[in-house]
C-alpha cells in the first residue's frame, strides 16, 4: 500500500461516475501518493451478478482504494462488501448522496437520506460481513429535510449502527426540479454544518466535500475536520490535485511533464492488453490547463488518441505542444 489508510483520510478524491475509472485512479495516485482514492459508484447487484473484473478490477498502485457501493438491500450490500474485501479493497463506502433520476428510481443514493433506519440496517449488515472499514457518503439533507437537526439525527442513527467515518457533501439535494449537475451547484454550501457536526461528534471521522478547489480552502478546512474530499477539480485540472497533495502532506511538487511521463509504463501495459489509448488518455486532458501550450496539448490528445493504433507517441506529441512558446514581438 502506498500510503497508510489513516493518513490518506486527510485528502481523498471523490467517486465520480464515468470519471474515476481505473485509468484515472492510476494517474491520480501519481499526482497524490498519499491520498485515498474511490471507485465510481457500483450497484451491489452489479457486483453480485455482473462482470467483476470489469467492475472491480484495479491496479495495485491505486491503493489505498475504496469501492463505493449503491443499493438499499442489506443482504445484497453485505454480499457485495465481502466480494470487495476478497478483491483487495481497503474500504467499502455506501453512497446516500447521489441525486440522479436513475438512483431515485432504484431506491438508492440521496433518496435514502429519508430512510435513516434503512441506511443504519445496511451499514450494520455490511460491517458484519467484512473486517475492512465501512463508511458513508451523504448530503446535508434532501428535499424538505433541510434543517441541521434532521441532518444530525440522520448521522446519529447511522453512527449508532457502527459507522465511524462520514464523507459529507456540504449541500442538500433536491430530488425533483434540479438535475444532478444543478444539485452540485445550486444548493448553497454549508460548511458550518459539517464543522458543527465534528465539534459535536468528535468521536466520528468527518471529511468535508463540495466546492473545494484551492489549497487555502483545504488547509483551512483541515483545522476543523479530519479530511477534505476533492471532486471535479481533481479531474478537470489534475495538477490542482498534485498541488493539494503537496500542501496537505508537505511533499515536494513535481512538474506536469515529469508526472505525465510516469504514466508511460502503465499506459504501455494497457496498450499491450488491448485497451485503446482514448480510454486511458481522457483523464490527462486537463493536466496543462491554463498553461502555455495547454490548448494544443488537449487538442492533440483528444484527436489523435482516438485514431487506430494510437500509442505512447501520441502522448509525447501532445507534450511537445506544451513546449511551444510564442516569439517575443
Amino acid at each position: 500500500m502506498n500510503a497508510s489508510y489513516a493518513d490518506s483520510l486527510r485528502l481523498s478524491v471523490a467517486p465520480m461516475m464515468d470519471w474515476t475509472d481505473r485509468h484515472c485512479r492510476v494517474f491520480h495516485r501519481i499526482l497524490a501518493p498519499n491520498a485515498r482514492l474511490y471507485t465510481e459508484m457500483v450497484h451491489a447487484q452489479a457486483v453480485l451478478f455482473g462482470d467483476r473484473e470489469r467492475l472491480l478490477g484495479f491496479d495495485g498502485a491505486e491503493r489505498p482504494l475504496a469501492l463505493q457501493l449503491g443499493g438499499s438491500d442489506p443482504v445484497h450490500l453485505a454480499a457485495a462488501s465481502r466480494i470487495a474485501e476478497a478483491a483487495g479493497y481497503d474500504e467499502v463506502n455506501l453512497n446516500v448522496g447521489c441525486p440522479s433520476d436513475r438512483v431515485q428510481a432504484g431506491r438508492f443514493g440521496a433518496c435514502l437520506m429519508k430512510e435513516p433506519a434503512l441506511v443504519a440496517e445496511c451499514i450494520s449488515a455490511m460491517q458484519s460481513a467484512v473486517t475492512i472499514p465501512v463508511t458513508l457518503k451523504c448530503r446535508l439533507g434532501v428535499d424538505e429535510h433541510e434543517d441541521y437537526a434532521y441532518f444530525r439525527r440522520f448521522i446519529d442513527a447511522v453512527a449508532d449502527a457502527g459507522c465511524r467515518q462520514f464523507f459529507v457533501h456540504a449541500r442538500k439535494a433536491w430530488l425533483s426540479g434540479l438535475s444532478p449537475k444543478e444539485n452540485r451547484e445550486i444548493p448553497p454550501l454549508r460548511y458550518d454544518w459539517v464543522y458543527r457536526l465534528k465539534q459535536e461528534r468528535p468521536d466520528l471521522g468527518i471529511v468535508l466535500n463540495g466546492g473545494l478547489r484551492e489549497n487555502g480552502q483545504c488547509l483551512e478546512a483541515l483545522e476543523r475536520v479530519d479530511g477534505v474530499m476533492i471532486g471535479r477539480a481533481a479531474y478537470q485540472e489534475p495538477y490542482r490535485l498534485h498541488q493539494m497533495q503537496c500542501a496537505v502532506y508537505g511533499t515536494e511538487p513535481e512538474t506536469r511533464e515529469d508526472l505525465l511521463l510516469r504514466m508511460q509504463p502503465y499506459i504501455e501495459r494497457q496498450l499491450e492488453a488491448g485497451v485503446a489509448l482514448k480510454h486511458i488518455s481522457r483523464c490527462l486532458l486537463g493536466l496543462f490547463h491554463a498553461q502555455p501550450g495547454g490548448r494544443l496539448f488537449r487538442q492533440v490528445l483528444s484527436q489523435e488518441a482516438a485514431l487506430p493504433g494510437a500509442d505512447w507517441h501520441v502522448i509525447l506529441k501532445a507534450l511537445e505542444a506544451t513546449r511551444i512558446r510564442s516569439e517575443p514581438c
